[in-house]
């Protein structure tokens, strides 16, 4: 009988793991692996994000409340940029289907030089190649394509060359959730000249974050077959594991519940885990429309908030 092929282990999420260990809460051990510069690690981790965001349900529920804040709000929101020319800048760009509504916006009114940062190559190409279809001036490909946000700065000096002086910056599809929210906006603000723009779409606390979020992930199975990426490259299979969801501290938390004693060996390390331990894997934070403005405006000169009609989702315009 042939021998079951073993797990594949990556060594960055197994150093995560080593590097933060685990805290107790109660008799549960907790192992905190929230990093969102760990979800798209390898193609098949972006596609199935891509694919997550494709569901029915996901288009039902949620996918409307930013493109329709977007496709409201679009006009008067361009109206604001005074720059003829224009370097957009899509922060977290995905496969770039949110910043074509700009482009194609944009086209007849500005000269439009595109630039996808992300921190998954496979989403940065997806982005370059939809993007290339429309009649964007220029797309920009350089060394900074591929990159987390602290290297905001560097980017955005570097694309104002030319006529192209001025940068507007997308955060769109809940992505500063998913991060601390001082420290994103600190460095998109660093990046940023007295006149650059900003555009955040995020959720926000409607106080019914718990039942409607949650109950969309636990039904979704797109959401799991997403994140169970994170635990399977840990060495653990899925029969081990059994995603859990919460509302604590202001943030959703994404977690597997370990369901047997399993001891993982790599690179002479070992990690001895318990039934029942829990891996946290994902977090998005979620704060009242008072307070996200209250940070909002820490940080800029003018901002301008347009929500959802369920008071779930806002579109942020933010200028320096």
């Amino acid at each position: 009988m042939a021998e079951s092929k073993k797990p594949e282990i990556n060594d960055l999420i197994f150093k995560e793991l080593i590097k933060r260990g685990y805290a107790l809460d109660g008799n549960t051990r907790i192992w905190n692996i929230a990093d969102s510069k760990l979800w798209y690690l390898k193609p098949d981790q972006a596609q199935a994000y891509l694919d997550l965001l494709d569901t029915e349900d996901y288009n039902k529920n949620f996918g409307p409340k930013e493109k329709t804040l977007i496709k409201t709000h679009i006009d008067e929101i361009l109206e604001k940029i005074e720059a003829e020319h224009i370097n957009l800048i899509d922060l977290g760009c995905g496969d770039g289907r949110k910043a074509i509504i700009f482009v194609e916006k944009l086209k007849n009114k500005k000269k439009v030089r595109y630039c996808p940062i992300d921190i998954s190559d496979y989403m940065v190409n997806k982005a370059l190649k939809n993007i290339r279809k429309t009649d964007v001036e220029e797309v920009v490909k350089f060394q900074w394509n591929i990159s987390d946000f602290e290297n905001i700065e560097n980017v955005s000096n570097l694309l104002r060359f030319g006529d192209f002086k001025k940068n507007f910056f997308l955060l769109l599809g809940n992505t500063l959730s998913n991060f601390e929210i001082n420290e994103l906006l600190y460095e998109v603000r660093s990046g940023m000249k007295g006149g650059d723009y900003l555009l955040i779409g995020n959720g926000i606390d409607n106080n019914n974050v718990e039942k409607d979020v949650i109950e969309f992930c636990k039904k979704n199975k797109k959401n799991n077959e997403f994140l169970i990426k994170i635990p399977l490259q840990l060495g653990l299979t899925r029969d081990e594991l059994k995603l859990g969801s919460r509302f604590k501290n202001s943030r959703i938390e994404f977690y597997y519940t370990i369901l047997k004693d399993k001891t993982i060996t790599f690179q002479n390390k070992e990690v001895n885990f318990q039934k029942n331990d829990q891996i946290i894997v994902a977090t998005s934070y979620y704060y009242t429309k008072n307070d996200f403005m209250s940070f909002l405006k820490l940080y800029f000169n003018e901002v301008s908030l347009n929500v959802s009609d369920d008071k779930s989702y806002c579109l942020a315009f933010c200028k320096k």
